[in-house]
């Protein structure tokens, strides 16, 4: 009976209260894959996202910063747990899918929905990062796979997963490229379409309603 995902509601609440903890200069990232610092423990990184916030993306090479597109597909990129290796991501899409647990209906359109709202950024303007480098920044594909997936607060219909998805990852992807302040935004488009999820249902059920009472009376 949860209204909104309950991992994600204690991450707001520790992200507002405490910022500076949780993303800020007191966080430190392990990067002990680098040989130059194999007698350091950990040293503070910008992600590849913050880098893409301030624009540092080179289009001839296409590297944000100086991290490849397969580097953040393989994970050799500083990042919070959960959004540093697409590859760990998509193994565990294929478990939680074939298991029973998770819609991939909702994958695939949140998908959908920040490759379409980034590719619109790029008509714009607003960011000259390819639409695709989005789903392997910061935490786009966790978000789509293991958050806006709980099947307590997402939209239950077939139809709604739909709708749902493809809005969890389009506001995603319009917080990060419209929002000055914030680089990241999963984690509130996943918060506020869990708001909406139950309107959605409503409104996919009371339309398949309406369309089977007119069906009868044609009939």
């Amino acid at each position: 009976m949860n209204i909104w995902n309950p991992a994600l509601v204690a991450r707001a609440f520790l992200f507002f209260s405490y910022p500076s903890s949780m993303s800020g200069s007191s966080v430190w990232v392990s990067k002990t894959w680098v040989p130059a610092l194999k007698d350091v423990d950990a040293i503070s990184a910008a992600t590849p996202l913050a880098i893409a916030h301030d624009g540092a993306f080179d289009a001839a090479t296409g590297a944000v910063g100086q991290y490849s597109f397969m580097d953040m597909v393989w994970g050799f990129i500083p990042g919070s747990t959960g959004e540093t290796s697409v590859i760990a991501i998509l193994l565990g899409a294929i478990i939680i899918v074939w298991s029973g647990v998770a819609s991939w209906k909702i994958m695939v359109s949140s998908i959908a929905g920040g490759l379409l709202v980034g590719w619109l950024g790029q008509l714009t303007g607003a960011t000259a990062v390819p639409c695709y480098y989005q789903l392997v920044m910061g935490g786009f594909l966790f978000g789509s796979v293991f958050m806006a997936t709980d099947p307590v607060t997402a939209a239950q219909t077939e139809t709604g997963k739909w709708i749902y998805g493809f809005l969890v990852g389009a506001l995603a992807v319009v917080v990060r490229l419209w929002n000055p302040g914030y680089m990241e935004g999963m984690m509130l488009a996943i918060l506020l379409m869990n708001t909406f999820a139950p309107l959605i249902d409503h409104c996919v059920v009371s339309v398949h309603t309406s369309r089977r009472a007119k069906k009868a009376v044609n009939a």
